[in-house]
């Protein structure tokens, strides 16, 4: 009797040419984008020689630097006000006895990832125009209340993951040596838990600064943040700047994530 072979995907017909393809379509347009970030001339589609003349611009354009000082301290704030609160989340919703109205909370908790963004940034205009009209504040404080709203999922749901992970034996341990909930917090699970808090605030960071379309609707005049800034060139002009800025933007990503992964193999 033959013995059956096990399935593997990358050995049927296909596989390679299909995969190459989809690795083609998807870095090529960014690979362009790189490209003539470092052109020379003003052309988007002539090339006229390496320069780093609109990296130069970029840099000393005054509507761009204020426009990344705005994105990183909204980023920043939205992040750190929705990794605590779905750390908070996180550790309600798993470290409990399952209860009817579990899932609901669950699925609430995800709403955001669920319905189009273009929908709740139209509610979120709804109710923030109506508080505009009784306070009288018209400051930063709408987009990072927006931003952090529709970034807790996206922290939580690592940090729930790492949850599900952990052993209890030691928050067990810490139990029967008379530790209260706090200090079994405090000197077990948060230690533990701390890659996937890590986790939750970088990917809420890079979503909030990414957001184009909730800014859009959320910001008042003024408070255009770097994303914005861009599409608001793209509508006038097309520029190598946008192409520079955008590099930057890559590359950034790129080392976060990079210092991310060393830092969790340091720590395994």
């Amino acid at each position: 009797m033959s013995k059956r072979r096990s399935f593997d995907l990358r050995s049927q017909p296909g596989f390679t040419f299909v995969a190459l393809l989809t690795f083609f379509m998807l870095y090529l347009p960014i690979a362009a984008l790189v490209v003539y970030a470092f052109n020379a001339g003003s052309s988007m589609a002539i090339w006229e020689g390496v320069s780093l003349r609109w990296f130069y611009s970029a840099a000393s354009n005054e509507r761009v630097q204020e426009a990344a000082m705005r994105s990183a301290l909204i980023a920043v704030c939205a992040a750190l006000i929705a990794t605590v609160a779905a750390t908070m989340a996180a550790i309600a919703t798993t470290r409990t006895k399952p209860y009817p109205g579990l899932t609901f909370k669950y699925a609430f908790i995800n709403q955001p990832l669920m319905v189009p963004e273009i929908v709740t940034a139209v509610a979120l205009l709804i109710v923030f125009s109506r508080i505009k009209v009784w306070t009288g504040y018209s400051g930063l404080g709408y987009l990072i209340a927006a931003h952090a709203a529709f970034c807790i999922p996206f922290a939580y749901l690592p940090i729930r993951a790492r949850l599900e992970s952990m052993d209890l034996t030691l928050e067990r341990a810490a139990a029967d040596l008379y530790a209260t909930p706090w200090k079994a917090f405090r000197h077990v699970t948060l230690p533990l838990l701390r890659p996937g808090i890590i986790a939750g605030f970088m990917l809420a960071f890079v979503i909030s600064l990414d957001d184009v379309v909730i800014t859009e609707f959320v910001k008042s005049g003024g408070q255009d943040t770097l994303p914005t800034y861009m599409l608001g060139q793209l509508r006038r002009a097309t520029s190598p700047e946008v192409n520079a800025i955008a590099t930057v933007f890559l590359l950034f990503s790129v080392v976060l994530v990079t210092a991310f992964f060393f830092i969790n193999r340091r720590k395994a």
